[in-house]
């Protein structure tokens, strides 16, 4: 049996470093490294809400759900 895992894809050259994608991750999976940039930072905590996607005013975040070995530890 599979489960699905988000995974998140991110578009630095689109990329304002506006924060909002960060400010809205009800789990703050997303993260802004030292140039404000988002990155993610724990991947274990994305719950795949698609809250950081919904609320880029730049298109610059796409959230997919993977297939993930049920085998693998969550």
């Amino acid at each position: 049996m599979k489960k699905t895992a988000p995974k998140i894809e991110i578009y630095k050259s689109w990329c304002k470093n506006c924060g909002l994608c960060t400010a809205f991750c009800p789990k703050k999976a997303l993260q802004r490294d030292a140039e404000g940039m988002p990155f993610l930072a724990d991947p274990k905590a994305c719950i795949g809400c698609r809250l950081c996607e919904l609320r880029c005013p730049d298109f610059a975040i796409s959230v997919k759900e993977q297939e993930k070995d049920s085998h693998e530890p969550s």
